[in-house]
């Protein structure tokens, strides 16, 4: 499932087409994407204009002049092409190609800007919903979310409060979407691996007493900033099925340290460990055993 810097990767692609751009037509080639798209979902699209589009975690929000917001999740296999001027382009794939087969291209959007997004997905686990702007905070899918770890609001102290007196590995921890928003396996593993901290150490383990962030914490909150910055910057990992919205293969997966990497040399300078798989919570985890501790 593509993560936060895939998403994010997607968003920019989209936005010279759609922001700021008007929905001259919407094509709703079938009633259900994981679930049944919204009721009128075509006649509340179509003459609205698209005021902002942003992310949180890893759905796209599109903010309607309607006051409500389009909200867009890729589930595991949805990716959107792009055409714009006669240029059609993919952002963000992954390893295996995406399907371009148009029996999987279930929703088309067609821009005032003169591009056209078409929305296409094999596996159907992708969504779109509509939420009035004034309710998003309630709106069931966004309202237990973490921080975002690119936000204001994301620092040690949080990281550490919210791991405070948790059991689970850090590993788990981090992919809870409740404590951050946005991250998993993929970049999990890495930041770990920046942090030179295991995944098999206690979440608990970053905070003091009261919750307070020790210098694991403050390690361990930077090399997730990090990382995704320097995700987003390579547009994305290109693993499975995520390609940039230009059609290009993200390339950060050029750059892991561990991921993938079993067996491989460890990165670390003066560290003679080798990359360890191990299965966590039914998810592969990569590490190294000697200089993550």
């Amino acid at each position: 499932m593509p993560e936060l810097p895939e998403v994010e990767t997607v968003r920019r692609g989209l936005a010279p087409v759609m922001e700021g751009a008007r929905f001259e037509k919407v094509e709703a080639r079938r009633g259900d994407l994981r679930w049944p798209l919204p009721k009128d979902f075509v006649a509340r699209l179509e003459g609205q204009t698209v005021t902002g589009l942003g992310r949180r975690a890893k759905y796209i929000l599109a903010d309607l002049s309607s006051g409500e917001v389009l909200l867009m999740h890729l589930g595991m296999s949805g990716s959107f092409r792009v055409r714009m001027a006669g240029d059609e382009k993919t952002p963000g794939d992954f390893h295996h190609e995406r399907s371009k087969l148009a029996a999987h291209d279930h929703i088309v959007f067609h821009m005032s800007s003169g591009g056209v997004a078409t929305f296409n997905d094999p596996r159907r686990f992708g969504c779109m919903k509509l939420i009035p702007r004034a309710r998003l905070d309630e709106e069931p899918l966004l309202r237990a979310l973490g921080p975002e770890p690119l936000g204001n609001a994301f620092n040690a102290a949080i990281l550490a409060r919210a791991c405070a007196g948790k059991k689970a590995s850090l590993k788990a921890a981090l992919s809870d979407q409740k404590i951050v928003a946005g991250l998993g396996n993929i970049y999990v593993c890495e930041a770990l691996s920046r942090a030179h901290l295991s995944p098999r150490r206690k979440a608990s383990t970053i905070a003091g007493r009261h919750g307070a962030p020790n210098e694991r914490a403050e390690h361990l909150a930077q090399a997730i900033r990090d990382v995704l910055t320097d995700a987003i910057k390579a547009g994305g990992s290109s693993l499975r099925d995520h390609r940039q919205t230009d059609g290009e293969l993200g390339y950060f997966q050029h750059s892991f340290r561990v991921y993938d990497r079993e067996g491989a040399p460890c990165p670390t300078k003066g560290c003679k460990g080798r990359i360890r798989r191990i299965v966590q919570t039914g998810r592969s985890t990569f590490y190294c055993p000697l200089c993550q501790k």
